[in-house]
């Protein structure tokens, strides 16, 4: 069983010079303006994501634009990029220096076993790329176990999903290998395969796909899914529309029609990531498919017959998708004097403004903040 995030301090990391302790539910909806920092706190997981597979060097230089530019304010103001994570039981925390190259080392590294007086486990600083993967503890049998390998589980099964591509050269529109179908990858590339294994061996999860895309495209009868003939190995996405046995190909479908598919399948899988992040998803989908994603989102946090845990984060400018969710869900992330602040919003400061309005109004009338403007204009809810 992987453990959810239940708590995170971020230091020193592009506009979030300080968030300290931040508690984080099963769903969590992040609003505010361009440039707030929405995007590099889904951002951090990301790189997160790369640094415990030991791929933080290169991340930085070909995603991140090296180490300078992941530090708050640059190097001559900031000095140390740092995290901490809770996940139950469990924390993982480590910092992070600016090295000659345009590099970041590790001055510290480390997990720990909360409930146990020796649960510390050091694991050295001074190193290019993470040793949490290096120190994992194995049974006579080489199972993996202990506090290292419980932490690494719960990292790595998180996933930022991004699916703005859709352009018609974009790999969800292609031919790709049929066997690259163990998960959906992060920018749905292997939509086709991995639609294509869940139909073979987890059917009510495909037919639950199917008919949630129904629902937002009631052209859509079905997907169909087979290897390209003259190559065996390969697949792309295919389609049927109702009342029609021609075969439809993924470049016929709409932008907004092919990323809500993308969203399903992240949202419906089989065996879902512990933790699962989206940033913008909103983009170009019908008012009412946004109330479907509102409701996946929400199913996505319900436990799955595992007892794992499940928890979605998501950044959005959309105020119709606002609407589907309860204010504690709702966190609120202005930018002061160039640093992103973080707030959750309490359903009991909004209860009066909440018998005549929804949450998507209230930000729209810039009730709940996270609106364009100057950084110290009045706040009507605290």
């Amino acid at each position: 069983m992987n453990d959810a995030i239940t708590k995170l301090t971020i230091e020193g990391f592009k506009s979030i010079r300080e968030l300290k302790d931040f508690k984080l539910r099963s769903l969590n909806v992040l609003i505010g303006a361009n440039g707030a920092g929405k995007s590099n706190f889904i951002g951090f997981f990301r790189l997160l994501r790369e640094l415990i597979e030991q791929r933080l060097q290169l991340a930085l230089r070909t995603q991140e634009g090296g180490a300078n530019a992941c530090l708050y304010m640059g190097p001559k103001v900031t000095q140390r990029f740092a995290a901490k994570l809770y996940l139950g039981q469990y924390e993982y925390e480590f910092a992070l220096m600016p090295e000659v190259g345009n590099r970041l080392v590790f001055a510290k590294e480390s997990t720990q076993f909360v409930v146990h007086y020796a649960g510390l486990h050091d694991l050295g600083s001074g190193h290019s790329e993470a040793k949490l993967r290096d120190f994992i503890d194995r049974d006579r049998e080489g199972a993996p176990r202990g506090v290292n390998h419980r932490v690494y589980q719960a990292i790595s099964s998180s996933v930022v999903y991004h699916f703005h591509d859709t352009s018609l050269w974009a790999g969800v529109r292609l031919q790709k290998a049929i066997n690259d179908n163990e998960v959906l990858r992060p920018d749905a590339e292997n939509l086709a395969a991995f639609l294509y294994r869940i139909r073979e061996t987890n059917p009510d999860s495909y037919n639950q796909i199917r008919d949630v895309v129904q629902l937002a495209a009631p052209f859509f009868d079905d997907f169909k899914l087979r290897p390209v003939p003259t190559h065996p190995d390969l697949i792309q996405l295919e389609w049927l529309q109702k009342d029609s046995d021609y075969p439809f190909r993924a470049h016929q479908l709409s932008d907004g029609t092919l990323r809500f598919i993308c969203l399903a399948t992240a949202l419906l899988q089989p065996n879902r990531p512990t933790t699962t992040l989206f940033d913008e998803p909103e983009l170009g989908l019908h008012p009412y498919a946004l109330v479907l994603l509102g409701d996946l989102f929400k199913q996505a946090t319900e436990q799955d017959g595992t007892d794992a845990p499940r928890q979605v984060i998501v950044s959005t400018q959309s105020a119709s998708l606002l609407n589907e969710f309860e204010p504690e869900d709702i966190v609120v992330v202005e930018r002061h004097r160039g640093e992103s602040i973080f707030r959750r919003l309490d359903s009991a400061r909004l209860s009066e403004w909440l018998k005549e309005y929804t949450l998507g109004e209230l930000w729209q009338k810039n009730v709940l903040g996270g609106r364009p403007g100057p950084e110290n204009a009045p706040q009507l809810v605290p």
